[in-house]
């Protein structure tokens, strides 16, 4: 038995390594740590190597935004916000970005499908591309710390742990399902934040 666990250990450590930093960038970003970003980076990185392997080709190419979007992140924490002194302070989304960002996010969507659909052997092209879509908004969302980006991972995380399931990638599977309550988690503690900088 420890023969076996240490074998699949070492044959999917890559994958290990992405979800044990993965918790680690989670738990940064409900703190708002600013190293919620160099370790996203580190993450992001080993993950594109995992979806390559396993033919999740839009999460592959998630990941490699994931990277560009880190190096955003980090600067955009450390500038704060334009009209202010300091990092940057958790906000709500404003009213009239909400159409701009289904747009985008539908538009993201369509590209996806259509190019995992014709162009890959996606065994999953509805599910990667809708997960996608969603994940590049809300990332970005998370950049400029607009709360209601924790809403769309809830979704995100929950439904990628099904998806990842049926292609047996079970680290990835509990990584999610751990990312769908912390995602709770961290709506709870930035809308306590929140409320704190209007109290």
């Amino acid at each position: 038995m420890t023969d076996t666990v240490y074998a699949w250990l070492v044959t999917h450590y890559v994958e290990v390594l992405g979800s044990v930093l993965g918790l680690v960038y989670i738990f940064l970003s409900i703190k708002q740590h600013i190293f919620t970003w160099p370790v996203g980076l580190i993450t992001s990185a080993l993950y594109v190597y995992v979806f390559l392997e396993s033919k999740f080709y839009a999460d592959m190419l998630l990941q490699v935004y994931y990277v560009g979007v880190s190096i955003y992140g980090w600067y955009h924490w450390l500038r704060g916000n334009s009209n202010s002194t300091g990092q940057l302070k958790v906000m709500r989304t404003p009213k009239k970005l909400y159409l701009p960002l289904i747009l985008v996010t539908t538009a993201l969507f369509a590209i996806f499908l259509f190019g995992l659909k014709y162009y890959t052997d996606s065994p999953v092209p509805f599910g990667d591309s809708l997960t996608t879509a969603m994940s590049i908004v809300a990332t970005w969302m998370l950049a400029r710390k607009y709360i209601e980006h924790w809403l769309i991972w809830i979704f995100v995380d929950a439904f990628s742990a099904v998806l990842y399931g049926f292609k047996d990638l079970w680290p990835t599977v509990i990584l999610f399902v751990v990312y769908t309550v912390m995602a709770a988690m961290g709506y709870r503690s930035w809308k306590n934040d929140l409320i704190k900088q209007h109290g």
